[in-house]
């Protein structure tokens, strides 16, 4: 849920669909024959002879003598210690270590849970398992998980890199590969969603490629390998068994059973204690569940209680993912700025996967030995571009400020509730100002049977708007009905035309009151595209975007707010200003108050 984006269209004299994005791990059917393939030996040859093969991710598969039979799941050094017996056949316990999987005369330990032993730090954080050629390391959160798929429909590693949104991963140091981040040959993109692999010419090595775009092009280091066979790691959700083992039935029934609420519930529980386990599940409150939505409320003070503290849990959500994103070790730059502020200059890490703008505020911090501790919020002025990788942050207050070190600094992105608290006190006004909308707008939205209503509009005698394409029977029947009806709702699948109907609706509204319409999507693409097909029409649009957003390009930039005034002649003075600030990226004080002044008359 996020605050919407605004177009606003003026009648004058003259006269898409929303698209969703679905990440979903390997969905593409595998048709290779891995047969063909069997384990690597775990020999000193593959130590040596292929090792620089796995550093550039072109993997050795050629088995030795010992076969995946033989393998087995008792290449854990945690479960080759577990056979140690005297002569009378009980346990040795010189080193102290009883995890329990070797049998005796009395009792079948090899049955008892997983959840009941020690395990090793290589364990699946889910259900245990820690056959090293089993399991993964993620390296985002550094935690372990199996492919095993449990009681789920995907693995346990595909389904914590999902729901954790994490990307890379490492394999066990005595897995068959050795210890081997997955990335690929070519760029070394480390995605394991967007690799696959492609035979080479020796049957017994594969190349690890991206899909795009290294396996869709020829290879600038080795042309010995066809692109068109390429393969995606994940099948299925899982690895594909001969990366990384898929643990036989016996150990997955001996591992902790869990199931997929369990797993989300430990998944949001990690992105606040990172140390939390299944045991914390069972804590006091830890599965309190909110009240569930209904398709009709009593009153507005139910449906606030109902859904005030869903926006809360999404806020909660919302403020612990932007928190998550510090960086440490930052190293930094001082400067002063004309504004006779002081700006710091640093590059951040894997840049492309943080969702920053220009306006957005951060907070820099120092806590190293060198000096007291020290820290001060302030907001981007410059991001990374063509010319320099670093992003720019002018601070509110230079007193203090540590400009003779420049390490051991760290970065915190500053959360705002403000799209929150606009969701909490609308429902707060909605239940106790009764004027805040109309009796029929009321009863509609707490689900209410309401007599429908009739608007007498006066209807236009051709219902496609200039310049758009012709509305078809199902689009013409849609626009007569919402220009009758005071609330509608058009449903249709991708491609139906609901953008252009919505862009036609607007046209007509605008046309029929003479008057503003205020036009909001769920997106600032959705919100581009609208205000494009409304411009076609020649009615007047002003694309209203976030501070934040007025350096960034657009389709529509030329109708945003920002661009419109920067494009009125009327105030040279306001021009020089602002053509003084495009190109020097900050005015000076003076020049600032006097910016400001000019740009709100």
């Amino acid at each position: 849920m996020s605050y919407p984006d605004y177009a606003m269209s003026q009648g004058g004299e003259e006269d898409g669909d929303f698209g969703y994005l679905e990440f979903e791990a390997g969905t593409q059917d595998s048709q290779y024959d891995y047969s063909d393939f069997g384990l690597p030996s775990q020999q000193t040859q593959l130590n040596h002879g292929t090792q620089d093969d796995l550093n550039f991710m072109s993997l050795s598969l050629n088995g030795g003598p010992q076969s995946q039979s033989e393998l087995g799941g008792t290449d854990d050094p945690y479960h080759h210690q577990q056979h140690s017996h005297n002569q009378h056949g009980h346990h040795a316990s010189g080193n102290g270590d009883q995890r329990g999987f070797e049998e005796t005369d009395e009792h079948d330990l090899n049955d008892q849970p997983l959840a009941l032993t020690e395990l090793p730090p290589h364990a699946c954080k889910y259900c245990g398992i820690h056959s090293p050629a089993s399991v993964v390391k993620c390296e985002t959160c550094k935690k372990w998980f199996c492919n095993s798929r449990g009681n789920t429909s995907g693995s346990h590693i595909i389904n914590h890199l999902v729901r954790a949104k994490h990307k890379e991963v490492v394999l066990h140091a005595l897995s068959p590969l050795g210890e081997t981040t997955l990335e690929c040959y070519n760029c070394g993109c480390k995605n394991v969603f967007l690799l696959g692999f492609i035979p080479a010419k020796s049957d017994t090595v594969v190349v690890l490629l991206c899909r795009q775009p290294c396996a869709s092009m020829p290879s600038s280091k080795d042309m010995n390998w066809d692109t068109s066979q390429w393969l995606p790691l994940i099948d299925d959700r899982c690895f594909l068994p001969w990366l990384v083992k898929i643990p036989p039935e016996q150990e997955q029934l001996r591992a902790r059973q869990i199931t997929a609420m369990q797993i989300t519930k430990l998944e949001d529980l990690w992105r606040e204690n990172p140390n939390a386990t299944l045991e914390d599940l069972e804590r006091p409150g830890a599965d309190d569940e909110p009240q569930s939505v209904l398709t009709r409320y009593e009153d507005a003070y139910q449906y606030q209680n109902i859904f005030g503290p869903l926006v809360k849990m999404e806020a909660d959500y919302d403020k612990r993912l932007k928190e998550s994103q510090t960086q440490d070790g930052i190293s930094v730059t001082w400067d002063m700025g004309l504004n006779q502020k002081r700006v710091a200059w640093f590059a951040f890490a894997k840049f492309e996967e943080l969702r920053l703008a220009v306006g957005d505020e951060l907070r820099l911090r120092y806590n190293g030995e060198l000096r007291k501790p020290w820290e001060c919020t302030g907001h981007v002025i410059k991001l990374p571009n063509n010319v320099s990788d670093d992003v720019g942050l002018e601070l509110r207050r230079s007193d203090d400020t540590p400009v003779d070190i420049n390490h051991n600094f760290s970065v915190d992105f500053v959360w705002k509730s403000t799209s929150f608290d606009r969701m909490q006190l609308a429902m707060k006004t909605f239940a106790v100002d009764e004027s805040s909308v109309s009796g029929y707008i009321y009863h509609r939205l707490l689900g209410h049977e309401v007599e429908s209503q009739i608007l007498k509009t006066q209807m236009p005698k051709r219902f496609s708007a200039p310049n758009l394409p012709e509305l078809n029977h199902s689009q013409v029947f849609a626009v007569k009905s919402v220009l009758q009806k005071p609330l509608s709702l058009i449903q249709g699948p991708p491609g139906t035309g609901k953008t252009v109907t919505s862009a036609s609706l607007v046209y007509h509204l605008a046309k029929m009151n003479m008057g503003q319409v205020l036009v909001c999507a769920p997106s600032n693409v959705a919100v581009d595209q609208l205000t494009e097909k409304i411009n076609a029409t020649r009615l007047k649009v002003v694309r209203m975007t976030a501070k934040s957003r007025e350096a960034l390009d657009s389709p529509v930039k030329a109708l945003t707010l920002h661009e419109q005034v920067i494009n009125n002649d009327t105030n040279p003075e306001l021009q020089k200003l602002i053509q003084l600030k495009n190109e020097q990226g900050e005015l000076s004080s003076s020049d600032e108050k006097k910016y400001k002044s000019l740009k709100k008359q």
